[in-house]
């Protein structure tokens, strides 16, 4: 059975929340399948909930920070919530500084950001 990583749509906004220890074929499907959702359904943002990542290795990081450039070119906006401390300062340690890629404490905030973003329909 193939893992998958459900992406819900609102409006024309992606949310996808990982709850599940990612692991690198995982992180490559979600970059698949969100890539692929963008262009189907034309979606101008796309939130990604990692509040449940207890770890965010380097290969994790360079994954959302290619799903955010590829939304970009997609025209989409991504915003990453839920980054918990630990994760945080595991990131800079490695020097991932997750360019291009918006953050926010939580899904609210992401969401008001996204809206933001994207502006006017």
């Amino acid at each position: 059975m193939v893992e998958k990583i459900p992406i819900l749509q609102i409006e024309d906004m992606l949310l996808v929340t990982i709850q599940v220890d990612m692991h690198d074929r995982l992180a490559l499907q979600l970059q698949d399948d969100l890539t692929e959702k963008i262009s189907q359904e034309n979606a101008r943002g796309v939130l990604i909930d990692i509040s449940a990542l207890e770890v965010v290795d380097s290969f994790i990081g360079r994954v959302i920070g290619n799903i955010s450039a590829m939304a970009r070119v997609l025209d989409a906006k991504t915003v990453v919530v839920g980054i918990q401390p630990a994760v945080a300062i595991t990131l800079v340690e490695l020097g991932l500084t997750l360019e291009g890629v918006h953050t926010a404490l939580n899904v609210s905030r992401g969401m008001k950001l996204l809206r933001a973003e994207s502006g006017p329909a």
